[in-house]
């Protein structure tokens, strides 16, 4: 591959914004125009593209979106999709040598499991020229230093100030310092809950990015048996009966007959950490706890 896999704190990549129009309806410390997408779709152009992607296989969507977008990054939790989408960027790489690298990003919570922490060493040698963008919570490198600023048990006593802290703002940090403009995700309709009917291609117009689902057809099967074929390092957790992989404090094995995602946040009305939600929901959040704490 073209890039290499090593924490990095922010790219210094030159970008142009577009001048397309994005309504945030988010509280941001940004002016507007700093979100504006690098590429913009008409709804009928959309549209057309998912209809001809929807039969296209995952390895020639990723080599589309290598030449379609700029400023592509992929979003990844070292999730079984994510890491078959990672080797498959790294045989379109050796393809055609000098062509767009895309770079990761990985949202550090510093709540992941040992296990996954483990599994990043292990991606970093199988693909050592891959780029590796870490975010972690703002103004804190660790556990105790998170727990002395928050609190303890912060994902149990407030898991929306959790998401925000932990997984949303430092998003939003990375789609900011890096200029994104396209991130490929490890969503797959066969995961279930909201995502049961997502299309390959999604227009996030609150934070100004186009979303890629590339293996958005494929199944839990299809994942783990491309992951055995091409000899791809994966989660040890998935042998002890884990399927979907986040947080230790909100992640359990998945029961037979299970959905792939049923083991996250058990016994919650709950399927998705805050990153995948609409931006509003968190401006909603974040107004009401400012006027709980507001002197009267």
């Amino acid at each position: 591959m073209s890039s290499d896999l090593r924490s990095v704190p922010g790219s210094p990549d030159s970008k142009v914004n577009d001048d397309a129009s994005v309504d945030s309806g988010f509280a941001s410390g940004n002016s507007s125009t700093e979100s504006l997408p690098l590429v913009s779709f008409t709804q009928a152009h959309l549209k057309h593209l998912n209809k001809q992607l929807e039969t296209m296989e995952p390895m020639d969507i990723l080599r589309l979106c290598k030449v379609l977008f700029p400023n592509l990054y992929q979003t990844t939790a070292f999730g079984l999709t994510g890491l078959v989408t990672i080797d498959m960027l790294s045989k379109l790489d050796a393809e055609t040598p000098g062509s767009q690298s895309v770079d990761l990003i990985f949202l550090d919570t510093l709540y992941h499991f040992q296990e996954t922490y483990d599994l990043v060493d292990r991606v970093r040698e199988k693909y050592p020229k891959v780029k590796l963008h870490v975010f972690k919570p703002a103004d804190v490198d660790n556990v105790a230093q998170f727990e002395e600023t928050y609190g303890e048990k912060l994902y149990e006593m407030s898991a929306e100030l959790y998401d925000w802290i932990a997984k949303v703002e430092p998003q939003q940090r990375a789609y900011e310092e890096l200029n994104v403009a396209a991130v490929l995700t490890g969503r797959r309709r066969s995961q279930g809950g909201q995502r049961g009917d997502i299309d390959v291609v999604e227009i996030d117009q609150e934070r100004g990015i186009v979303k890629i689902n590339p293996l958005v057809n494929w199944s839990f099967q299809q994942v783990k048996g491309y992951i055995t074929e091409h000899n791809v390092p994966y989660n040890v957790l998935l042998d002890r009966g884990y399927k979907s992989v986040g947080d230790w404090h909100s992640t359990v094995p998945v029961g037979e007959g299970e959905d792939e995602r049923a083991g996250r946040w058990k016994g919650q009305n709950k399927t998705e950490c805050g990153i995948h939600n609409k931006k509003s929901r968190y401006t909603q959040f974040m107004n009401n706890k400012a006027q709980q704490v507001s002197p009267v």
